[in-house]
């Protein structure tokens, strides 16, 4: 504050000198003015050119006198010199300037330069011919006579003008004299009342500055932290009360001596020395005015801890002074240390966790591939009704096994932030009618209504992800049909564009026993399956909502509730999205008729029963199989032997499937370049990425299926068809339909179905263009048909053949295209 004070002070000392060095500045400009004004009028008055305008004029009358005794040619040219001379004068002189710019004056001296010049011709042609042009002389004097009488009257009145002139700018250079003194005497005065004022103002804040110090002292002796202020020597000036007992000195013993010496511990004592000589040489500073900093203090009996400091500066009459506001922070340190170690076992947890998971999910995938690759190599053999029966409880069982493990896997991918979306074009209407259809049974079977539409303009074609979209509706509107009896199911999809951006909002509404009010908040919680009778009857993990809605905000969407217990409840999933285009089919539909080709196929597997069960899976299409305990037996066989086509699985003793997968790649091999396809049961993305970086063409997750395996074998160059399945159709199911509707009308029904797949075969092996929509259409409704009369193999291949159009995959719509000739050709006998 007095630092202030005093600068505001000599400020306005220093803009009243100010002002007043301006005002004589003036003054002294102004006399300046008057002195050249007046000596302007004494060199006029000097000059006398008024009277050499009129001696001209007598000049001139002198040698007009002359003319008039022509005889006498000395004494005329004489006097015309004279007169020449004075009108050169006039045209040159400095002082007959202002003559010259009057307009009648400068003509009247063109006019007599005239006559100078054609009198001079004569007069310099000699005595003779001035004694015979004398006459012409006197005309010409004759002529310009009232000329030079109106230069000389000319003369009078312009230089009596500018005297005039200079006298008013005299007078008018004397009034503002006269004014800037007045202004400087009325300066001078408001200077004195300002300084009156100012050192009342002064006084005033003396004593305000006084009440702030008092008070400033008063905040520093009573602050929780350690104030110290030493000067630019480093020696101590004030120590205040939290000091003495942070660092354990009284401020009696410490003031005036070095701040280093009394709080800077020994090993830290060199640094602080270089930087307090290194600020007082050049200036620079690390550590004022930078915020809090943590460093070390020594407390006085030598003990090191841990303070947070912060340094600012200040100026003062005596020079520079430094301000430490310093905070004993060694419990803070110590709870910050136990946070961090708590963190890191958290997170230690959590990676075990992951790992743990990981694991397990390959432990649990391993028996679980065996297990239902044997129901699948059962499912190809002759069984009995009950047997077929058991099968199916036994598959429903491990599928249902292998969905709770991917739920477990996909909180934890999410929860970890690993969860991977990916952006496709999905075929919405499509994806809607898959789910409706697959739920209708239950539906049917609780006596419930299900069905769907568009509320407004459709958008068919979507950016999303097909699967994790796929998931949350299956999850919901499998809900809602399993919580609702003889009541109606609906499912609504709208577009809507809000702020430039496509949100589609999917409705699922229900008229089912609604949710209890003290769960609404919860039932996206995992675990959640509530405690009424209806819930205990229909079972469930709890899981799923939860999983939903992670997918949901995985594709920055949002998912609510409202229900009333007893009314229904309506869930609401809305996302971002964005028109796509339909992918194209390929323009040549490939031959119907395929011609099988054998592979030789190399399959690395260290699970004795899932060597079993692929290499069973694989033969039974017709393909050679090699076998290989682990990684280092594959790669030695890749090396020395040529194979079509490599499935290699990760976790294996000896060498893993990794490194034995870039050793194939890195050597000049028969199989550097073969296919390699990646069995594994570990489904998180990051890990299946570093697969394909490590050289693998693809991945294959376990449990193993027949069609999965097709699917790659058929990518990888395969033409092989499905050899004809003796369970092409359902015996009972197409006896069950005869005996229903009569032998007769059961006949025409098959002619009638026979024509159908035929047409549907001949216009997909035609040369003519196949809309996609169509395909789907037709396959749609031939598979209805099939599933009439228990053609399973059929019904499964056209279903495929539809899914495959919907989602755009032209691979598994050429498998498909070539698997249903044959599949057909087994088929219609039997339905005969």
């Amino acid at each position: 504050m007095p630092a202030t004070t005093h600068m505001r002070a000599k400020s306005g000392l220093t803009l009243l000198v100010t002002a007043g060095l301006l005002v004589l500045a003036a003054i002294a400009f102004l006399a300046i003015n008057v002195d050249e004004e007046i000596t302007q009028l004494g060199s006029a008055r000097s000059d006398n050119v008024q009277w050499s305008l009129s001696q001209a004029e007598v000049e001139f009358l002198e040698y007009a006198r002359q003319l008039d005794n022509p005889t006498d040619v000395v004494q005329l040219t004489r006097r015309f010199d004279i007169f020449y001379s004075r009108v050169s004068t006039i045209e040159t002189a400095e002082v007959f300037a202002k003559l010259r710019a009057h307009n009648d004056a400068e003509e009247r001296i063109a006019e007599i330069r005239t006559f100078l010049n054609e009198s001079a011709r004569i007069i310099d042609a000699g005595e003779e011919t001035i004694l015979t042009q004398s006459q012409a002389l006197k005309d010409l004097a004759s002529d310009v006579r009232p000329v030079i009488r109106l230069l000389a009257k000319s003369g009078l009145e312009v230089f009596s003008r500018s005297s005039d002139q200079q006298r008013a700018e005299v007078a008018q250079t004397l009034t503002q004299l006269a004014v800037t003194l007045a202004a400087l005497i009325g300066a001078l005065f408001i200077g004195v009342l300002y300084l009156n004022r100012l050192n009342a103002t002064l006084a005033g804040r003396e004593r305000a500055q006084a009440q702030t110090a008092t008070r400033m002292n008063t905040v520093i002796s009573t602050s929780l932290d350690a104030v110290i202020v030493s000067d630019e020597r480093g020696r101590i000036l004030e120590f205040n009360p939290a000091a003495e007992a942070t660092f354990g000195h009284h401020c009696e013993d410490v003031i005036g001596r070095d701040i280093g010496e009394i709080i800077v511990p020994d090993h830290l004592r060199d640094a602080h020395e270089a930087g307090m000589e290194r600020m007082r040489r050049s200036g620079e500073r690390h550590v004022v005015g930078k915020g809090r900093v943590q460093l070390e203090g020594k407390r006085a009996s030598g003990q090191t801890f841990p303070v947070e400091l912060a340094l600012q500066s200040a100026k003062t009459d005596d020079g520079e002074i430094f301000i430490a506001f310093l905070r004993d922070i060694s419990k803070r340190v110590e709870n910050e240390k136990a946070l961090v170690e708590a963190r890191d076992r958290a997170l230690a947890g959590e990676k075990l966790k992951t790992d743990f998971l990981a694991t397990m999910s390959h432990e649990i995938r391993t028996p679980l591939n065996g297990l239902l690759g044997n129901l699948t190599l059962l499912r190809d053999t002759r069984l009995s009704k009950e047997q077929d029966r058991y099968l199916g409880y036994m598959e429903s069982s491990g599928r249902l096994l292998m969905s709770h493990i991917s739920d477990v896997l996909d909180i934890t991918r999410y929860d970890a932030g690993k969860l991977d979306t990916r952006s496709e074009p999905v075929h919405l209407s499509a994806l809607l009618e898959d789910i409706i259809d697959n739920q209708s049974g239950m539906a049917v079977e609780n006596e419930t209504t299900l069905d769907w539409g568009w509320d407004g303009e459709p958008m068919h074609w979507i950016v999303s992800d097909h699967d994790r979209l796929q998931h949350v509706m299956m999850n919901l509107v499998g809900n809602a049909v399993k919580f609702t009896r003889r009541g109606k199911v609906s499912v609504t999809a709208r577009v809507d564009a809000i702020d430039g951006q496509n949100q589609l909002r999917l409705d699922v509404a229900d008229t089912g026993v609604g949710i209890d009010e003290d769960l609404v908040d919860q039932v996206f919680d995992d675990f959640v399956v509530g405690e009424t009778a209806r819930n205990r009857e229909v079972g469930g993990t709890g899981l799923g909502l939860g999983i939903a809605k992670r997918f949901v905000h995985a594709l920055r969407g949002t998912i609510s509730v409202q229900s009333t217990p007893g009314a229904g409840s309506t869930f609401t999933v809305t996302l971002p999205v964005q028109a796509a285009t339909p992918p194209a089919l390929s323009a040549s539909v490939p031959d119907l008729v395929g011609t099988p080709q054998a592979l030789r196929v190399l399959l690395v597997e260290d699970n004795e029963m899932n060597r079993i069960v692929a290499r069973a899976m694989i033969e039974a299409d017709g393909h050679t199989v090699v076998e290989a305990h682990h990684g280092r037996e594959g790669a030695e066989l890749a090396e020395s032997q040529p194979f079509d086509l490599i499935f290699m699985d990760i976790n294996m003793p000896v060498m893993d499937g990794r490194e034995a997968t870039r050793h194939i790649r890195a050597q000049t091999g028969p199989c550097r370049n073969t296919p390699i396809v990646a069995l594994t049961a570990n489904a998180l993305a990051s890990d299946q990425t570093a697969l394909l970086e490590d050289g693998m063409n693809s991945i294959l997750t376990k449990p193993l299926s027949r069609d999965a395996l097709r699917r790659v074998l058929a990518e990888y160059g395969t033409e092989a068809l499905e050899e004809a399945d003796p369970m092409l159709v359902n015996l009972d199911h197409s006896a069950e339909t005869r005996q229903t509707v009569g032998e007769a009308a059961f006949a025409k029904l098959v002619a009638r179905f026979t024509q159908e797949v035929d047409d549907l075969l001949a216009w997909l092996g035609s040369s003519e263009p196949h809309d996609y929509l169509e395909v789907a259409a037709r396959s749609h409704k031939v598979a209805g048909s099939a599933a009439i009369f228990g053609a399973l193999q059929l019904q499964t291949t056209l279903k495929e053949l539809e899914n495959a159009t919907r989602s755009g995959d032209t691979s598994a719509f050429e498998h498909s295209l070539r698997k249903l000739p044959a599949v057909w050709s087994e088929t219609k006998p039997r339905l005969l």
